[in-house]
């Protein structure tokens, strides 16, 4: 097992010269965007005056097939070339969406994509646009979404993408949750049995994005238009999970009001706007939406096992801070909306437990 700061290290000293020669980058000015360290990829911006910017994204963990890697790039550059709106995927000089690179046995999946216009929210300081009210944003994001959804229905891979319970299954749980948190894996467990029971027609489950938030798109602040990206851990699965992260996304506008009421009373309206703006694109059926709970459970089931796999993936020994243990919380409990409504929440310090000791 390679970790972040050696996987970088590679790239920068050996691969960096290749790479710009696979993607006719010698012009650009290529330097290293910060990431988390327990991530699976490396990226870089690449940019140079009259030309256009790029993000180069290098990926160093090997439990991925070249199958899978290509049904993520084939998927982006469909929604693309179909009016959906994420970055075009660049090929290389050789025609290729992907490049595998093999250094001393070990393979990079190189990528290189059309950098998306505007900035992120956080960027921003969490200002939408001037005169502009924020609903227009809640609308926009469901609607952004919505299209999304709709170009996958109507999608047929070439190249398979993996599925949810690809990852998402006992065996998995069983490597990375530690032994200790034994209630946690049985709720997991009991979690994926029930998601087992539901339909996976192409009007509720195709390619969704698995990380749909407001870290992984850009804002154009001069038209409101929001373009897509890191489709890295998309995956085949149900559109409701993108939908449950939809409404998460809302959490953050009211985290720090003391009344569960207001809270309650503001996520409804907030998602009411975003579903107005989804089903102006497509479908979902009321059914569906009545599933809500179930994948925002869901959302914490892959929270807390990616959280888990990043401290695997850098070499640390697993261990449970505030945050980490109030999700973990949430499950075992039976807590549901991420315990939002619930006494569990502190508006003083939102999602945030004792910590749990493992």
């Amino acid at each position: 097992m390679i970790n972040y700061n050696e996987a970088i290290n590679v790239v920068d000293t050996h691969l960096l010269t290749l790479i710009s020669e696979l993607y006719g980058l010698s012009d650009y000015d290529i330097r290293r965007i910060g990431a988390h360290e327990g991530g699976r990829n490396i990226v870089y911006t690449c940019e140079q005056a009259g030309l256009e910017p790029r993000i180069l994204r290098v990926s160093y963990l090997n439990d991925r097939s070249r199958e899978d890697m290509l049904g993520e790039v084939e998927f982006i550059r469909y929604v693309w070339g179909h009016g959906g709106s994420v970055p075009d995927v660049i090929s290389s000089m050789k025609g290729n969406l992907l490049e595998e690179i093999t250094h001393e046995g070990r393979n990079y999946w190189i990528c290189l994509f059309a950098k998306a216009p505007g900035m992120r929210l956080a960027d921003n300081h969490y200002r939408y646009r001037d005169g502009v009210p924020i609903t227009e944003y809640y609308y926009n994001s469901g609607k952004t979404l919505g299209k999304l959804h709709q170009l996958s229905k109507e999608y047929t891979a070439v190249h398979r993408r993996h599925h949810f319970f690809d990852k998402f299954n006992a065996e998995t749980i069983s490597e990375l949750i530690p032994s200790s948190l034994t209630l946690l894996k049985e709720k997991m467990l009991e979690l994926l049995d029930t998601l087992r029971t539901l339909e996976t027609n192409r009007e509720v489950y195709g390619m969704i994005h698995l990380d749909y938030n407001d870290g992984n798109y850009m804002i154009d602040f001069t038209t409101g238009q929001i373009t897509v990206y890191d489709f890295d851990n998309s995956c085949f699965g149900w559109y409701m999970y993108d939908l449950a992260d939809l409404w998460r996304s809302g959490t953050g506008w009211i985290a720090g009001e003391p009344d569960a009421g207001i809270r309650k009373a503001f996520m409804d309206d907030y998602f009411r706007i975003a579903l107005e703006g989804y089903r102006s694109e497509t479908e979902i059926t009321d059914a569906m939406l009545e599933k809500l709970p179930l994948f925002i459970d869901a959302l914490l089931m892959e929270q807390i096992m990616d959280v888990f796999e990043c401290m695997r993936n850098a070499g640390e020994s697993p261990e449970c801070d505030e945050e980490l243990s109030y999700y973990i919380r949430c499950l075992e409990d039976g807590i549901p909306y991420l315990g939002l409504f619930h006494e569990i929440y502190s508006s003083e310090e939102p999602f945030e437990a004792e910590v749990r000791s493992i």
